[in-house]
This record gives C-alpha cells, structure tokens and sequence, in this order.
C-alpha cells in the first residue's frame, strides 16, 4: 500500500535512514592482514594451513601414481612420462616439503593442546625447530627422491 507504515517510519524516512546507517563513513572498520605486522607464528600459522591446502593437491598426484601402479605396465608408463615432467617434479618437490612442515608444524599444536610451549620464547624457540626440521627433512627426502626416483637427470 502506498500509504502503509512499517516500523513506525514513513517508507521515505526508513530508507534514508537505511542509507545513513549504511554508509561506508559511518561504519567501523574492520582490521585486516594489512593492519597488522607479520609475526614469526603467525606466518608459521598461516603456512601450517597452507601446507595442508598443498599437501592435499599432492595427494591426488600420490593417488594417480598409485592407480597407474596397479593399472598395469601401460598406465605405469604413461605416469612415469607425467612425472619427469619438470613441472610435475616441482610440484612433487613442493608437496615433499608441505609434507615435512605440516607434520612438524602439526606436532608443535599438539603440544600445545597438551598445554605446553604458550610461552612467547617457547613458542618462538617451537617454530625455528619446526623450520629447521622441515628444511633438513625436506632436503634428504628430495635427494633420495633425486638419486632413486628421477636419476639424477
């Protein structure tokens, strides 16, 4: 109806209140990324998810070798063509090292959900060991990788 009420504002008032309320100066900003400074855990967080974003698409890569494997001689050698790829070898390289950082990363929250390590050194000190121990891991799986799976072409 063209007269009717709702809420107790005449169609006209409501909307321009609607418009005031909604208007982008008016509103409070909400913080993002670009607000705060990057902190070691919170990159180590951040990384720890992508990491199993990554490690999930290496996954399918595991998956498909393991099909072609069982498929028989043909599938398997279609699959060892797709994977001297170099794009395909770096994508391997990568899901390697998401392997490594994740599972070392995923140890650390354990501790934490076993209450240990919330202090800010211990948390800091946690996180350069979860680093280290995916870069050492990450580069000996690669040369074994390297020396046995792509003889070192």
């Amino acid at each position: 109806m063209p007269g009717s009420r709702s809420g107790g504002l005449p169609r006209d008032s409501r909307s321009g209140f609607m418009e005031t309320l909604m208007s982008s100066s008016s509103r409070p900003l909400s913080p993002h990324l670009q607000v705060y400074r990057p902190m070691y855990t919170m990159v180590l967080s951040i990384s720890h998810r992508a990491s199993g974003v990554f490690q999930s698409l290496g996954t399918l890569l595991l998956a498909y070798w393991l099909v072609a494997a069982a498929s028989g001689e043909a599938a398997y050698q279609t699959a060892t063509r797709v994977f001297s790829n170099p794009l395909i070898r770096l994508v391997v390289a990568g899901a390697i090292i998401a392997f490594w950082y994740h599972l070392f990363a995923g140890l650390r929250h354990l501790a934490w959900d076993a209450g240990y390590g919330f202090e800010k050194r211990a948390a800091r000190r946690s996180g350069q060991l979860v680093v280290v121990l995916a870069v050492l891991f990450s580069l000996a799986t690669l040369a074994l990788a390297w020396r046995y799976l792509w003889g070192a072409a």
